[in-house]
């Protein structure tokens, strides 16, 4: 089912919804054991096939990986820019769902949603064309206090690879 929001907050479990071009970004805290079920409903509502953890795995993904989401593990430290490897298959995911799935949308989350997994959106805004401070605004709409002094300083000096900027011949903004 697709949403016709550019950027909203989901109710009930506090998500954002973050579009730009061809792409769909569900920003999210980490659920708990007591909300999986309802979570994993809305995954489904919002056409989710790849969640991605960046933080410490606390709860089980079995009934995720059952309803047919596939589920990521990319942790890194919480407050940090992510390292290299993790921007790198960050970069592979988008560049494969995308063109794979497109209208698909690939659900994220760290600890409260604020940091780590912002500032990946952030990549892929910047990726796709958008300039830094573009980007953090585009996210801050609906994520007020999202990404944090040293995760915006590494977003100032992240240079692009430009692998989402151009379109190919279905429209999508892929190479």
């Amino acid at each position: 089912m697709r949403m016709p929001a550019r950027n909203r907050m989901l109710p009930n479990f506090g998500h954002c919804l973050v579009e730009y071009k061809d792409m769909r970004f569900l920003i999210m805290d980490r659920p708990s054991k007591s909300n999986i079920v309802q979570f994993v409903e809305e995954l489904k509502k919002c056409d989710v096939h790849d969640v991605i953890r960046v933080c410490e795995p606390t709860y089980n993904s079995d009934l995720l990986i059952k309803e047919g989401i596939n589920v990521t593990d990319w942790q890194f430290d919480d407050g940090a820019a992510p390292p290299r490897n993790v921007v790198d298959a960050w970069l592979e995911l988008l560049k494969s769902r995308f063109h794979e799935h497109p209208g698909t949308t690939i659900a994220i989350h760290c600890v409260a949603g604020l940091g780590r997994a912002p500032v990946l959106v952030a990549i892929a805004l910047i990726e796709a064309g958008m300039k830094y401070e573009d980007a953090v605004n585009h996210i801050r709409k609906n994520r007020r206090g999202a990404i944090n002094s040293k995760q915006l300083e590494y977003l100032e000096k992240y240079k692009p690879h430009k692998i989402l900027n151009n379109k190919d011949k279905s429209g999508c903004c892929l190479q």
